[in-house]
């Protein structure tokens, strides 16, 4: 007796001996695996050093808003917010758009999900009969069965913090799919109000080859009424004709681009060919007066679709770096099973059925032949490419604001100059036309005067198309409206930091 209440209080500390001694050597040997030495090498550049003053030195920043929502309804067409509106609703590319928003949203579900503990149940019945000229009786002939109820838990704590990383990398990453999705609809709307203005400048090109037809015709009626008198020979006949078919070349192509743009407006609608029939002569107004807001650059991050989501890539890939950090250390995973088993169902539920397996486990990496470096190596690589990405974004931005607000500037110069080019034209046209019907000119004069005329009014057509073009492309640069959530700080503790 007294042998056994002396040994009884040692088999305690005896049976948790082992466990100690493993976690002991585990921390000793947490060095043998180590991520010294890899770092990202990049760091996300500051919208504030990127100087855009002395471009747009001519242009002074203003106390402008940025655009609205529906910033398409500054050009005044009721049937463009109408098709920009069923875009919207119906494109394939949005629903698209959209899925691969849920499937990373998915994906950061997943990832939430592995840091939690788990509990299963499952209950098993299952018998076996062995022949007889096998096994002998009683194991032979007689037909067995067991059954076993069980709860199976299992949680691995998260003692470093790596399986947070990881849900919130894919978080960010589920977050720069939403703004991405974002991103397509302002996409889309600039594709289908640049169609449509192309659509618009394709009905201006017919107008023009239309009055260049008839004026061409009234000439060549001119010239038989004079080469029946024996005014003319048939040289300012010939002319006339070719003139007219030139012209009539020019209706026609601007026909076939007219049946081109319905044809892609309706596909950008999501629609068949038939649906862009139905869209009637584009009445768009005059565009608005290009201007910029004075937070430029740095209000800029907050607006645009696709730096907020690049700048959620790169929380994204940071959050990934610490993941794969925290891959080093060692790992602590809980687990037990409980349940019941018996041999026959009707003692399955007795007292003696009880059937219990459990503890904790520790693991670390010694030796795993680099997997565990070059996998943060490539996490690093991911960081820099994701910050790479993000600087690119930013400076392409930028870039784009100003090429917008420069065009726009620029085309409404041109045009004032080619209108006048152009008054001044119709004015020599109308007074050669007067000089050869009081028989005064000759048809070369008024055929002379006639040729800039046509020209001019179409690179009027085309720089008015092209006005109304930068200022879709300006609202699009500076963000169309949006207002997606961005980080609340730009990450940049991994550039340059010594990695432990």
């Amino acid at each position: 007796m007294s042998f056994s209440t002396t040994r009884a209080p040692r088999r305690a500390p005896a049976a948790a001996l082992p466990f100690l001694t493993l976690l002991a050597s585990a921390l000793l040997l947490a060095g043998c695996a180590s991520s010294r030495g890899l770092e990202p090498q990049l760091a996300a550049t500051d919208a504030d050093t990127l100087a855009i003053g002395r471009s747009l030195a001519a242009d002074p920043l203003s106390a402008a808003d940025f655009p609205r929502s529906d910033w398409w309804t500054a050009f005044g067409d009721p049937q463009l917010d109408a098709l920009i509106d069923e875009a919207l609703r119906d494109s394939p590319s949005l629903a698209a758009a959209d899925a691969r928003a849920r499937s990373a949203q998915a994906q950061a579900g997943l990832a939430d999900a592995q840091r939690k503990p788990t509990l299963g149940a499952s209950a098993r019945l299952s018998g076996v009969q062995l022949p007889e000229t096998i096994a002998p009786e009683p194991i032979g002939g007689d037909f067995k069965a067991s059954g076993i109820l069980m709860l199976n838990f299992a949680w691995a704590p998260d003692l470093w913090g790596g399986q947070r990383a990881a849900f919130e990398a894919a978080a960010g990453q589920a977050r720069a799919a939403e703004v991405d999705a974002q991103a397509a609809r302002l996409t889309l709307s600039s594709n289908v109000a640049r169609s449509y203005i192309a659509l618009a400048q394709a009905f201006d090109a017919q107008d023009v080859a239309t009055r260049e037809t008839a004026r061409a015709t009234r000439l060549r009626d001119l010239a038989r009424q004079r080469v029946d008198a024996g005014l003319d020979n048939q040289l300012q006949l010939r002319n006339a004709d070719a003139t007219i078919g030139i012209a009539r070349q020019q209706a026609q192509a601007a026909q076939q681009q007219i049946d081109a743009l319905r044809n892609a407006l309706a596909a950008l609608l999501g629609k068949g060919p038939d649906r862009g029939l139905d869209i009637t002569r584009p009445q768009l107004l005059q565009a608005p007066a290009p201007q910029v807001p004075a937070v430029l650059p740095s209000e800029l991050l907050g607006h645009r679709a696709d730096v907020v989501a690049a700048r959620w890539r790169v929380e994204a890939a940071s959050r990934g770096v610490d993941a794969a950090k925290a891959a080093f250390k060692p790992s602590v995973n809980l687990s037990a099973l409980v349940g019941l088993a018996a041999g026959n169902l009707s003692d399955l539920f007795g007292s003696d059925a009880l059937l219990g397996f459990g503890g904790p486990a520790i693991s670390l990496p010694i030796f795993d032949g680099g997997r565990l470096r070059a996998g943060l190596s490539q996490r690093d690589a991911d960081y820099d490419l994701a910050v790479a990405s993000y600087n690119q974004t930013l400076v392409q931005s930028l870039r784009e604001v100003t090429d917008a607000l420069q065009s726009a500037r620029a085309l409404d110069a041109q045009i004032d100059t080619v209108t006048g080019a152009l008054d001044a034209a119709r004015q020599a046209f109308e007074l050669a036309d007067t000089r050869y019907d009081a028989g005064i000119g000759n048809q070369l004069d008024v055929l002379a005067a006639q040729r800039p005329l046509f020209q001019l009014e179409q690179q009027r057509a085309t720089l008015r198309a092209q006005r109304l073009s930068a200022a879709v492309d300006l609202d699009r640069a500076l963000g169309g409206g949006l207002a997606p959530t961005a980080p609340t700080s730009l990450t940049q503790t991994h550039a340059g930091a010594t990695t432990p």
